[in-house]
């Protein structure tokens, strides 16, 4: 089992930036979490996926996103970072944080709230 906690969350004026992160723990993390990521969900919508990372730091990202958001990860840390720049209104959302197993079981985070307003 994995169990992932999110920090980072928080109110921001438009253009600003704010910093996740994401840490795993339990057993077998190195097969529990050959990708890591973000999805988010604002009030009325449904989950959309937000940035997928791997092991090896490979990195793929919403159209969105791309450009204004960038996922890394330090694994000797097991943890996952979303940096998010140029932050617009429409980017406000609950953030999860996810891990895909080898086997192709996905965990949660509990989500953090991320709120772009001015």
């Amino acid at each position: 089992q994995v169990q992932l906690v999110e920090s980072g969350g928080g109110s921001v004026q438009p253009g600003g930036s704010l910093r996740l992160s994401c840490a795993a723990s339990g057993s077998s993390l190195i097969f529990s979490t050959v990708y890591m990521g973000w999805y988010r969900q604002a009030p009325g919508n449904q989950r959309e996926w937000v940035s997928t990372i791997t092991r090896e730091g490979l990195a793929n990202y919403a159209n969105s996103v791309k450009g204004r958001f960038t996922t890394s990860r330090d694994n000797a840390k097991n943890t996952v970072y979303l940096q998010m720049n140029s932050l617009e209104p429409e980017d406000t959302a609950i953030y999860y944080c996810y891990a895909r197993s080898v086997h192709e079981n996905q965990y949660w985070g509990q989500g953090t709230q991320v709120t772009v307003s001015s």
